[in-house]
């Protein structure tokens, strides 16, 4: 990849699917890296809400997020519950591979869900901060919240290492 080729962003295609888990797996340990199985059938449950960066015509990020409840947590390697009355954009997973980093692409790619969201009228974007993200998360005017409930205490818990539910309300939706 170079760093001068423009980056486009559009909808993750099934076509996708190698690139992304080889993204995923240059950006996490082996027990955060997510099935095959499981990514494919998050891409098919929010196929609206999930992107995909290129640079170069090669993928070099990917975004999935889904419409939730607040305080609601995907488990690692869990399927998504999509929720057509949800509140909140869940922003389960973003990865840029290294050789991507720090051209903005992941900012783009929340510009571009936060967009989405507030076009579906939801409320907030929420997350989980895992592998020390949380710094970055707050640049991006997220703050950690509780997350609700007994069964979302114990989504989070499957996250190895520190993870925190974090939110970012949309301005200016009703």
């Amino acid at each position: 990849m170079t760093t001068h080729a423009p980056i486009l962003i559009r909808a993750i295609r099934e076509d996708d699917l190698d690139a992304v888990l080889r993204v995923q797996s240059a950006c996490y340990p082996p027990a955060m890296q997510e099935p095959r199985a499981v990514v494919l059938s998050r891409l098919r449950a929010a196929s609206d809400t999930t992107l995909v960066a290129l640079q170069g015509g090669a993928v070099c990020a990917y975004v999935f997020a889904y419409r939730s409840d607040a305080g609601a947590v995907t488990p690692l390697d869990a399927p998504f519950e999509v929720k057509q009355a949800g509140d909140t954009l869940y922003i389960h997973d973003l990865s840029v591979a290294p050789a991507a980093a720090g051209l903005g692409i992941a900012r783009q790619l929340v510009a571009r869900l936060r967009s989405l969201a507030a076009g579906a009228n939801l409320a907030q974007c929420a997350l989980v901060s895992v592998q020390d993200s949380k710094t970055f998360w707050e640049g991006l005017g997220f703050v950690e919240r509780a997350c609700a409930g007994h069964a979302a205490r114990l989504a989070l818990a499957s996250y190895p290492s520190v993870a925190t539910y974090m939110c970012s309300a949309l301005p200016g939706v009703t």
